[in-house]
């Protein structure tokens, strides 16, 4: 992963690099290093890839849940 990339899907998750350490419970510091003091780690991608994806399934369940309270 290259600065570019990572920078791409950070931005669709909607989060800075704060918001994902805290979110993550990896130190600021750390994040905030990777890519200029420190290599991306090898499951950066898969880490903020699948934060994507659990928003998504939110907003599917909030989209649903309104049909679902209707049918009982």
């Amino acid at each position: 992963m290259d600065r570019l990339e990572f920078q791409e899907l950070l931005s669709k998750t909607g989060l800075n690099k704060r918001e994902l350490a805290h979110l993550t419970g990896i130190p600021y510091n750390t994040v905030n290093g990777w890519g200029s003091r420190t290599p991306y780690p090898p499951y950066t991608r898969f880490l903020l890839e699948s934060i994507l994806k659990i928003q998504t399934l939110d907003k599917v369940v909030k989209a649903v849940e309104p049909l679902l309270k209707c049918q009982i």
